[in-house]
């Protein structure tokens, strides 16, 4: 029976005083936590199952509120998405909660939050985000970005940006988001890579592809969350990785 394996951690880094990034796994979520053991939920592939990742904007107040709401609003959902139109229109929620949270709250004023996930159906695979949390495609042939960064390109000589275009939340007056929506096709052995910056900024796309190759998932979490901590540990760490297998026994 074909299936749905999702491995994942979070952790605050070296620097952050504390994690900011929240994660949703279908039914789990993970807000504020902060761990460096990989965990692994398995999912029978045909129902709704969204894995995403939300990065409290730094800078902005209560981060960790705002990544929190989203995380928490999209697994209440989850279940019941079934295609690009009610994803978007369940981020555009999510971007309403999260302004109408911090209404009449001064402590709250201006908080925000990215979010990029996969929506995994019956017979394909949604990949969304709003911000600079990142999907990749960690297919045999090599290491993909399928999420649209909201960005600007980084200035000459630098690898990265820490300037973000849009944002759930994320200012004192509302503004609407565009949820970036691409379909996939699924098949057995697919893999992918939903993360934080907090994992891209600090460690390039190469090293992330050859640390995938070299091991199985839990391994690879490690791995990836190592190699992070090794470059500094900059900011918050959350990844997961999304597998779709087949049990053949």
């Amino acid at each position: 029976m074909p299936y749905v394996a999702v491995t994942a951690l979070s952790h605050a880094g070296l620097v952050r005083e504390h994690n900011e990034d929240s994660l949703v796994i279908g039914p789990w979520t993970l807000c504020a936590t902060v761990t460096d053991n990989p965990q692994t939920l398995v999912f029978p592939l045909g129902r709704p199952l969204v894995v995403a990742v939300a990065d409290g904007l730094g800078g902005h107040p209560a981060g960790e509120v705002a990544s929190a709401l989203v995380v928490r609003r999209l697994s209440s959902l989850g279940h019941s998405l079934d295609g690009a139109s009610a994803l978007r229109d369940a981020v555009d929620l999510c971007n309403d909660e999260v302004y109408s949270a911090a209404r009449g709250h001064p402590e709250l004023t201006a908080m925000g939050t990215t979010v990029a996930g996969v929506l995994v159906l019956a017979d394909s695979l949604l990949v969304f985000n709003v911000g600079d949390s990142k999907v990749y495609d960690a297919a045999p042939g090599g290491l993909r970005q399928v999420s649209v960064d909201d960005s600007p390109p980084p200035a000459p000589g630098q690898r990265t940006t820490s300037a973000v275009t849009q944002t759930l939340g994320g200012s004192r007056a509302f503004g609407a988001v565009t949820p970036h929506v691409a379909t996939r096709t699924l098949s057995v052995g697919d893999r992918y890579l939903v993360c934080s910056d907090g994992l891209t900024d600090p460690v390039p796309d190469e090293e992330i592809d050859a640390l995938l190759r070299a091991g199985e998932d839990g391994r690879a979490a490690f791995a990836l969350w190592k190699a992070a901590i090794e470059a500094g540990g900059p900011d918050n760490i959350t990844l997961a990785l999304v597998r779709i297998g087949d049990d053949v026994g």
